[in-house]
Order: C-alpha cells, then structure tokens, then sequence
C-alpha cells in the first residue's frame, strides 16, 4: 500500500543524539493498541508495518502505521519521523493528501491511524495495464501536481523519491508516506540530504548538491513518464548504467504521444534544476503547461471531474487492490498489546518523540 515498501532511505549528518531532541510539549496518550483488531499487513517499510485495523468501538476502518522506536533510534531518525507527523497533520485540507486522524504511542512503538485507502496503489494498477493513456496519466499528475504545490505553499518539499509505493487511488489519487518531506524549503532555500531510490532519483541528488523544491517536479516527470510508457525515464537494471543515463544522457521520449505530453516530460525531466520546468513560479508553472490545458483545476480540487477509473471494491475493508506480497504476512501480536513498563526504552526514547502523540479536538474516537 502507501506506504513505503520500498521506502527511501534518508541520511541526515546533522541529526541530533535523541536526548537533544525538542518536540514539544508531550500529550497524553489519547488511544491505545487495544481499541483496535489489527486484521491484516498492508504494507511495510524500514521501520515497522502498515496493519487494516477495525477500532472496536464504532467497527469503522483504518490503516494503522506502526514504527518501531527502537529501529527509529538506532538509524538516528526521530527527527523524520516527527517531520512525518507535522505534515500530516497539515494535510487534513488537501483533498488528494491522506488523512491523520489520530497519533499515539507506547513505550515501544508509534501508531499513525490514517484514512484507508482500500484502491491500491497507483502503480499496482500500472503493472497491470502497462501504461495508461495520456488523458488518464493526465489526470493522476494533474491531482499530484495540485497535492505538491499545495505542500510547497507551507514550505515543505515531499521528495517522493520512492515514487512507487506513495500514490494511492481511490478514483482520485491520494498522496502519503511523508517520511521523506523537508520542512522549512522557502523558494530560494536549498538541502543536500541524500535520500531516494535509484529509479527516481534526481541528477542534482545523485551528484549529491544542494537542491531545492524543483527536486518534486522531477519527480513528477518521472511518475508521468512511467504511466505514459511502462517504465521509469532513464531505467535500467543496471544501476551504474541508470546513474549514467539521469546525469548524462538526453531523455528518451517514444513516439505515440502528444507534442504537449512530449514537451512537458522534457520540461520536468530537465537536469538543470535552474531551468527545470516548475523553477522559476513553481506550481503556477505546471498548471500553466499546454499538456494541462484539458484540466479545469477549480473542478479538479474540488473532485468535480469524474475519474477516469474507479477501482471496484466490495466493501469497507476490501484488500484486492492491496498486493498480495503484505497482505499473506501473520499480524504481528505485540502490535496490539501494550507493552509491560518494564520493557520501556528508557527516557531518551521518551524524550525524542516528545508531541507526537495527537487527537483533532473536534473527533472523538474512543
């Protein structure tokens, strides 16, 4: 699902020791594992698992992130992880972002509980069709596009350089998996952290330079030319011979498609982050681009435009969409336990995630 099995990996050399960490004032644990039946894996990532869970009060459905602190600590990051948080609770006003309903922790463990999107992921779907046709792949960028100039209005880059497990859809696309984002990116303002998978990596990140938020609209062209033709820009299994071909060699557009779809790959997929498509008005720019021309946005923010393809599914907690490769592994027993206090971590895994534990005062789920 989301949800990150094959989650980028970020190294930040200045992450601070977990007791330097300030997050805030702590809340008071609002949920606990047992309000929930954790039914099914549906995803996985570095440092814990994506659980279907029924909350037992109201039977309603949810995707339940859970992180292991442990491994959070031991890869030094805490400070991701609450990056992670601070953008989803953001993107409760998006309508193409997924939702946070609430966060809570125990001694061991954080617990995301997040809408479930029971479509699948986009490229699940991709894998299956191919390619899709260019007013279908125009319509899924179009929504991402909105999704990330949206993030990009409250200064944070998404960097979803694991691009294939990130999109969901559920008719519309339903963006997710925040751990990579980047708070704090005004226009002019650059970071140099490397993080990615190969597939999708930008130039100005694999050369290991300071970059800045145009890293998303490569990452967007990457997405579309993958929809549009079956396979990342620049693919190779060969991962030296992939490296050489995003840095030097000149994009490969196949024939078959529009002038427009051409012209908007080769705007995105510009090595030159300076003159990258999105550089110089960001967002404003690719809504601006002829290839979108098609695209009512007013309507397309407010899901006035009919999708073009409606995943069918039978029900609330209906896992067809979900690969098969999550949902055949056993749920793992202490994800449903409260941990004996004795078994605690200890006050530096206290202390670094002070204030992540989160319930919207207007909701109540227990």
């Amino acid at each position: 699902m989301e949800w990150t099995n094959n989650m980028a990996h970020c190294k930040d050399p200045q992450s601070p020791a977990p007791n330097d960490v300030n997050l805030g004032p702590s809340a008071d644990p609002h949920a606990k594992p047992a309000d929930f039946d954790f039914l099914s894996v549906i995803g996985k990532g570095t440092f814990g698992k994506v659980l279907l869970a029924k909350l037992k009060s109201d039977n309603k459905f949810y995707a339940v992130k859970v992180l292991q602190k442990k491994v959070i600590l031991k890869k030094k990051e805490q400070k991701n992880i609450m990056a992670e948080r601070n953008v989803l609770l953001k993107s409760l006003k998006h309508p193409f972002l997924v939702g946070l309903h609430y966060s809570f922790q125990t001694s061991e463990k954080l617990y995301f509980v997040l809408d479930y999107v029971n479509g699948g992921e986009l490229f699940f779907h991709l894998q299956r069709e191919r390619c899709f046709p260019e007013p279908r792949a125009r319509f899924y960028t179009a929504e991402v596009a909105s999704a990330i100039g949206y993030l990009h209005s409250l200064n944070i880059i998404y960097r979803f350089m694991a691009c294939a497990s990130a999109v969901l859809l559920q008719g519309h696309v339903v963006l997710t998996d925040f751990g990579l984002c980047k708070e704090g990116m005004e226009p002019e303002v650059t970071t140099s952290t490397f993080c990615g998978t190969p597939e999708y990596l930008a130039p100005e990140v694999l050369r290991k330079q300071p970059y800045d938020r145009t890293v998303d609209w490569w990452c967007l062209g990457a997405v579309l030319y993958e929809m549009l033709f079956g396979l990342p820009p620049f693919y190779s299994r060969d991962v030296a011979e992939m490296y050489d071909g995003i840095l030097y060699k000149p994009l490969n557009v196949p024939a078959g498609k529009s002038t427009a779809a051409c012209d908007v790959l080769k705007g995105l997929l510009q090595k030159d982050q300076h003159r990258r498509l999105g550089a110089i008005a960001d967002f404003l720019e690719i809504k601006n681009h002829v290839f979108f021309s098609p695209i009512n946005w007013d309507d397309l923010y407010h899901k006035r435009i009919t999708p073009p393809y409606n995943p069918k599914v039978k029900g609330p907690a209906d896992m067809q969409h979900i690969d098969p490769e999550f949902t055949m592994e056993t749920v793992p027993g202490s994800v449903g336990r409260t941990p004996d206090p004795a078994s605690c971590l200890g006050t530096s895994s206290s202390n670094a995630f002070k204030g992540f534990s989160y319930v919207p005062s207007d909701e109540n789920f227990l």
